[in-house]
């Protein structure tokens, strides 16, 4: 099966040829974790997760590595700004010292993978946290510096980036100065507006090294860190389109002027915003929503993952707490339509198994694999065993949780009301019935009638 996907680079659809024949190398940039990770973060990584299940599908081996930023990113895009972990200590109280800022890294890292588990994302089974790895920032630097590439300033060294021509190749050329003044402001030592820094010096908190007491800039520790555990030149790199024209474009620079031009990337693939009243989700907005934000409202996490996958991951989308309740009713649907096929799984159905794969094979589809999943449901001439065998084959990629499904146990209190309010029925005693069902609905649960019988479920 051709498997295309829409590659920034080339901004356009390609079919997707791994470098190696049988394993596919995936970066995906980590989280910076200086405070809770917001749900338009978390659009990110579920696009990572359904892309790294669908290759896991088609019998790729996929080596997917994840950084954990812990220092380095600083507030601004210009490289100037605090660092945003040096923030945080200062937010919390905390004195600032290496140590403190690993504590608390490792507290919101925490925090990080438990949303992901409650998203059903799952990740890498390593997670590396920058700080662990100056060492190979600096070998990255040093490399850099006997290539001609840096020069130093007062406040750090940085990459010249007349140095290479076609620097910005990832989001069309050259920088036009039409108000990307406001994300890369001036600075009077900088040869270039676009130059960025490979490590800033700090007196305050730093790490002792050969190029004076500082930290790596956070272009570098991505490179550094993807470079040393996939290498030189990889097939994948996730991340938000926010990252395109900066930090993924200097990402590109850096490397490949190390290595002598190779080609770092194969495919850049970059999804969209989740907006909230017409404005990005962000912490610098602060109008960020967490995942205990839905648990708050009572409403299952997996219902946003649901939601997401209605688009594609290619569009911006807008959060409004209506479309979300509305994706959970149509996902507690889809439960309940599952749970009613019983017990015994059958065959896949691989008319349509090779539908859902060639949806996701172009540029990963996922509305239209929803589509089909309702359409299986609806297909009478599928058996029911097969069609919960088949939609179980899809839910390896789509992470919906429909192999942990399970009929809710019914108290025997809900049984009672239950068969008073049967009788009730027969009885044609309709007021009796409705004040019945108020206090089934009452305990939790919702009661569906047939024409002789009825089905308890839990709301």
């Amino acid at each position: 099966m051709s498997i295309k996907f829409y590659n920034t680079l080339s901004r356009e659809k390609e079919e997707f040829i791994p470098i190696s024949k049988n394993e596919i190398k995936m970066y995906t940039c980590g989280p910076t974790v200086y405070n809770y990770a917001h749900l338009g973060n978390f659009r990110a990584y579920v696009f990572a997760d359904v892309l790294k299940k669908f290759l896991s599908s088609e019998k790729f081996k996929v080596n997917q590595v994840m950084n954990i930023t812990d220092i380095g990113h600083l507030s601004s895009d210009a490289d100037s700004g605090e660092d945003k972990m040096t923030k945080a200590l200062l937010r919390e109280g905390k004195e600032l010292n290496l140590k403190n800022m690993r504590k608390l890294a490792e507290f919101y890292t925490k925090k990080f993978k438990e949303d992901a588990r409650a998203l059903n994302i799952e990740l890498p089974k390593e997670m590396y946290f920058a700080s662990d790895f100056i060492k190979d920032d600096i070998d990255l630097i040093k490399k850099l510096e006997l290539k001609g590439f840096t020069y130093k300033t007062s406040d750090g060294i940085y990459f010249d980036t007349a140095k290479m021509p076609d620097y910005g190749i990832l989001w069309g050329g050259k920088r036009t100065w039409n108000g990307d003044e406001a994300r890369v402001a001036k600075n009077i030592e900088k040869k270039n507006p676009e130059d960025f820094a490979l490590w800033k010096f700090s007196k305050e908190i730093g790490f002792d090294s050969p190029l004076g007491k500082g930290f790596p800039g956070w272009h570098l520790e991505c490179s550094a860190l993807s470079m040393k555990f996939l290498g030189e030149q990889f097939d994948i790199h996730t991340g938000g389109v926010d990252h395109i024209s900066i930090h993924h474009t200097n990402e590109i620079a850096q490397s490949e002027c190390a290595t002598g031009r190779k080609p770092f990337v194969r495919f850049w693939m970059h999804n969209e915003f989740v907006d909230i009243g017409g404005i990005k989700m962000a912490k610098s907005e602060d109008n960020f929503l967490k995942v205990s934000s839905l648990i708050e409202k009572g409403i299952n996490p997996v219902a946003y993952r649901f939601w997401l996958l209605m688009a594609s991951y290619r569009t911006k989308v807008n959060f409004v707490w209506e479309a979300l309740e509305g994706s959970e009713i149509a996902l507690k649907r889809l439960y309940r339509l599952y749970l009613d096929l019983g017990n015994t799984i059958g065959d896949i159905n691989i008319e349509y198994q090779n539908k859902f794969k060639a949806f996701l094979g172009d540029d990963l589809d996922t509305p239209r694999a929803l589509s089909l999943l309702w359409d299986l449901l609806k297909d009478k001439k599928v058996l029911s065993v097969d069609k919960k065998a088949t939609i179980l084959d899809f839910d390896k990629v789509l992470g919906l949780g429909f192999k942990n499904l399970k009929e809710i146990e019914i108290s025997d209190e809900v049984k009672k009301l239950a068969e008073e309010r049967q009788v009730a029925r027969k009885n044609k005693d309709f007021q009796k019935s409705d004040e019945l069902r108020t206090k089934i609905n009452a305990l939790g649960y919702e009661i569906k009638d047939s024409e002789d019988s009825y089905k308890i479920t839990k709301i």
